[in-house]
């Protein structure tokens, strides 16, 4: 028998625990391994709860019971789950969780103390919730070098940005509704500012690489000054908005990491990932491109992610963990000024004649939707030399909404 213990039984941990005493006799029938829980930690009191006698709020009853073999911490934050994260390891016992935060900050140090103790510390429900991501990058997709990932990786924004293309909802409304119907925080600033997605491309970036990439290094820039009129702007040349995490190789030595609103074609597989689902769209030099979709947060769907790296080191306990990277990234970041794409660039001007402005940056198309602005459609160039032309031309820049290529 698997010995499990859980920390935090919040939305995540009542939902591990869940999965694993409805599913026990199944997952034991396909794995031959019998879990059962024999702690769950939370410093509130459940006197109601059917198993009160398994809850504790003392740590040390998980730390120092041998039984205890593998713990999922989904208490989320830094405090105190780092510390127990880090203590749980160095005696040995495999930790996984969902914990974007904890893992996108101090991941490599504690894949490191847990190949050290020979301990496992996996993360599938880091990012994309439910859908299977980390291990497929790690495993499915180790012969390849990744060349691209592409996310929808935040659901709270993806509802609201649906919501304001197929319902001419204004963003302050939909954000609201996201919130009535418990897809935002009362707060949101983590989902709409973009940092929520940021941990996690720093996280697919850093498997990609090989090598930590700091999220306080990715450019991060959110939805809340997307408005309606961008949203017309797309749909003229037959896109959508989404909100991107994006980590691209430039080449051996360079690579482009970033969250931020990009025109998405129709005709790209992730314009019509809608509500608050997730997709990862992963590009292999061998494999070409894969996508995963699904169910990106939610109560079961994360506990699933959760149950299956329990079950995954439960039925291989001494396999090899393939989820690692080192503390440094060996390639450089750029600057978000040096990428290199098209634009789709809204400037205010009574004056529709921008042929001046067209022998500067090469214009593709030309989107007349409003008598005191213009938008433009450029052809691929980088963000620095556009930003330069533009601002030595007569015309003033209201924004500039990177294509997704």
């Amino acid at each position: 028998m698997v010995k499990v213990a859980i920390m935090g039984f919040g939305t995540v941990g009542s939902g591990v625990y869940e999965v694993l005493r409805n599913n026990r006799k199944s997952i034991m029938t396909k794995t031959g391994k019998d879990i059962d829980i024999k702690y769950i930690l939370d410093i509130r009191d459940f006197p109601d709860h059917p198993e009160k006698d398994i809850f504790t709020k003392n740590f040390d009853d998980i730390l120092n019971d041998p039984e205890v073999t593998i713990v999922a911490e989904v208490m989320g934050g830094l405090k105190p789950a780092y510390d127990f994260t880090k203590r749980l390891l160095s005696v040995g016992k495999s930790v996984v969780t969902s914990n974007k935060e904890l893992v996108a900050t101090y991941g490599d140090e504690l894949m490191q103390i847990a190949k050290a103790n020979e301990a496992k510390y996996l993360f599938e429900a880091s990012v994309g919730g439910g859908i299977p991501i980390i291990r497929p990058m790690s495993q499915c997709l180790n012969a390849n070098n990744i060349i691209s990932v592409a996310g929808i990786l935040n659901g709270t924004t993806n509802f609201i940005l649906n919501q304001m293309i197929s319902k001419g909802k204004a963003f302050d409304v939909a954000l609201k509704e996201a919130q009535d119907n418990g897809y935002a925080e009362k707060d949101p600033t983590a989902d709409i500012e973009g940092f929520d997605a940021s941990r996690k491309i720093s996280i697919l970036g850093s498997l990609a690489t090989g090598g930590k990439i700091d999220y306080n290094n990715v450019y991060t820039k959110g939805i809340s000054d997307i408005t309606l009129t961008d949203i017309e702007y797309a749909s003229k040349i037959d896109s959508v908005i989404k909100l991107i995490g994006f980590f691209k190789r430039i080449d051996d030595n360079k690579c482009i990491v970033k969250v931020s609103p990009m025109v998405v074609s129709n005709d790209n597989l992730l314009s019509g990932v809608n509500g608050v689902y997730n997709a990862v769209m992963v590009e292999g030099d061998a494999v070409g491109k894969t996508m995963f979709y699904g169910h990106g947060a939610g109560k079961l769907a994360t506990a699933s992610a959760v149950c299956g790296d329990i079950v995954d080191i439960a039925e291989n306990p001494h396999k090899h963990n393939t989820s690692y990277w080192e503390p440094e990234c060996s390639l450089q970041i750029l600057p978000e000024e040096e990428t290199v794409a098209k634009f789709l660039v809204t400037i205010k001007t009574t004056d529709k004649n921008v042929s001046s402005l067209a022998a500067k940056i090469g214009i593709e198309e030309v989107i007349d939707i409003r008598p005191d602005e213009v938008g433009v459609l450029t052809k691929e160039m980088m963000k620095k030399d556009l930003l330069d032309a533009i601002g030595n031309s007569s015309f003033d820049i209201i924004k500039v909404i990177q294509v997704l290529g």
